[in-house]
């Protein structure tokens, strides 16, 4: 079993504790302020403002996080977010210990450990792929996405343990110590991926690319809206599980610490059985059966007064917790080719964070109005409805093919070459298609034009001549020559197979004609000819 694990790397293995200690320390950070702002104020909503203060800056820098990590050496990125969070995980309990904390200080300091998270993620999970290549790499991608759901979820448990023996302020400093270990693991330079040839991109630019290309994926688009809606509902019992805690089943900081100590056992026995899940059922039947899963478990919660039945439904969340966000995070790095990959993985967790904080702060206005069991109940309900609506959104894991970039494409030959900022380049595909092939051809070029989309282009569309019969004509437009050098580099293995599919339908003899125009400005008084 260990013999092909990524664990047995040296790097990969420092990286992966260093991880784990990682997300441990934020949950616990998290946790404790959830728990720490019940005992200051009686207010529901003030409490579930907590979770919202940790996963807003996801939703304000998460896609710049993204677009940094791409453009830039990922251990930078990971070494000056473990600095904020160590920094501000350490005044917090200071100022805990000294007597000092308020809410508002509370949530501010709470936002400043967000922040660094959001910077952190995207740069962490890009990194395993620059750690771990061949057979290996699919096994460390899923370690990585079980590892940090785990982590979630074991995290509050030893919050709430530590808090109950020690007190707050320490189980604060012990999460401050949990982002240490990384810094050991940043030595190790690992294997960088080559940069695209051209003009390297623009932080805005990156940015936009990524957003492109997120939108024009059909399996990134399905990711995404199944990440949000889970997030979103899921959200309610994350936040309100101090409250239901405190005055629901009258439990103290140990009792709390052992209602989350279940959530996070539920959340270990899904990890050890979800990749044996994956290879024996699809990506979308396992998120569908932890979807019900967490429906069934959390209205328990929601529903009893008694804690043992309530940490048997928390210990049903926990599995699902795990089985639905693992699952989807796996498939979310299987899908995003290299160049892309840091910000596909942040719009995943935008996607995760925005919806628990705008969830926490909704189910938190209406617990403050209806109650905390109908709030959590409700988000029972709703996710059941979303789950209904949305049920032709299926999520498939990525192959190789579809993040493998293509063998050499051959080279241009050009008279000129452009200089990169000249643009927009035009591109024309020329077919010729016999007519007991043109319904065929029709349906086989439909599936080119997203990947020319999330590769470079802004426009795409097929033409027909009205002179001559059974001639095609693709179109598509680029911004820039930088850019159409760069989408050249994008193509993967995948996207090659679409095109090579389309050009056997070629009519026999007829070679393909592909024709590329640069923009020129017109109006303007040539220049005179040189001597």
């Amino acid at each position: 079993m260990l013999e092909n694990s990524p664990l047995r790397e040296r790097a990969f293995r420092l990286f992966y504790f260093g991880a784990v200690g990682t997300a441990l320390g934020f949950t616990m950070l998290v946790t404790m302020a959830a728990w720490m702002m019940a005992t200051l104020t009686p207010s529901e909503f003030m409490v579930a403002l907590v979770q919202s203060a940790a996963t807003i800056p996801a939703l304000i820098f998460g896609l710049l996080a993204g677009a940094l990590a791409d453009l830039t050496d990922r251990r930078k990125v990971i070494l000056i977010a473990q600095i904020i969070l160590t920094v501000a995980s350490g005044l917090l309990a200071t100022i805990t210990l000294m007597g000092w904390l308020s809410p508002w200080l509370l949530l501010g300091f709470t936002f400043c450990v967000g922040i660094g998270f959001a910077f952190y993620m995207p740069a962490q999970q890009a990194r395993v792929n620059e750690l771990v290549e061949g057979d290996a790499l699919p096994r460390a991608i899923a370690l990585g996405a079980v590892a940090f759901n785990v982590s979630r979820a074991v995290g509050p448990a030893i919050a709430g343990t530590v808090a109950a023996w020690s007190g707050s302020g320490i189980a604060l400093l012990i999460s401050m110590v949990c982002f240490v270990p990384m810094y050991f693991a940043l030595g190790s330079r690992g294997k960088t991926e080559p940069p695209l040839p051209g003009v390297r991109e623009t932080l805005l630019g990156s940015m936009g690319s990524g957003l492109r290309f997120a939108r024009h994926s059909p399996a990134m688009r399905s990711l995404l809206i199944k990440n949000a809606s889970f997030s979103l509902c899921a959200s309610a019992l994350w936040a309100l599980l101090p409250v239901i805690a405190r005055d629901q089943l009258y439990l103290g900081a140990g009792g709390f610490g052992l209602l989350f100590g279940m959530f996070g056992s539920g959340a270990v026995v899904s990890a050890l059985f979800m990749p044996r899940q994956l290879k024996r059922f699809s990506l979308n039947t396992v998120v569908a059966g932890n979807v019900a899963l967490w429906i069934v478990s959390s209205a328990v919660v929601a529903a009893t007064h008694l804690p043992a039945i309530a940490m048997i439904g928390a210990a049903g969340a926990g599995a699902a917790w795990v089985g639905v966000l693992a699952s989807l995070a796996a498939g979310m790095q299987s899908t995003a080719p290299g160049w892309v990959r840091a910000r596909a993985v942040a719009l995943g967790l935008l996607s995760v964070q925005a919806s628990l904080a705008v969830g926490s702060a909704a189910w938190g206005v209406l617990a403050r109005t209806a109650g905390t069991q109908i709030a959590v109940i409700a988000a029972a309900i709703a996710m059941l409805a979303l789950y209904a609506l949305n049920r032709r959104v299926r999520v498939t894991l990525g192959s190789v093919e579809d993040v493998t970039p293509t063998s050499q494409l051959p080279d241009l030959s050009l008279s000129v070459e452009p200089m990169p900022d000249d643009g927009p380049v035009l591109v024309q595909v020329e077919y010729r298609i016999e007519r007991a092939r043109r319904a065929e051809f029709l349906r086989r070029i439909g599936t080119i034009g997203p990947t020319r989309r999330r590769n470079g282009a802004y426009d795409w569309r097929v033409f027909r001549d009205l002179s001559e019969e059974g001639r095609f004509v693709e179109r598509f437009i680029i911004s820039s020559w930088a850019e159409y050098i760069r989408s050249r580099a994008r193509m993967t293995i995948a996207d090659r197979e679409l095109q090579n599919q389309v050009m056997q339908l070629q009519k026999p003899g007829t070679p393909i004609q592909v024709s590329r125009l640069i923009g020129v400005e017109t109006g303007r008084r040539a220049p005179p000819p040189a001597e």
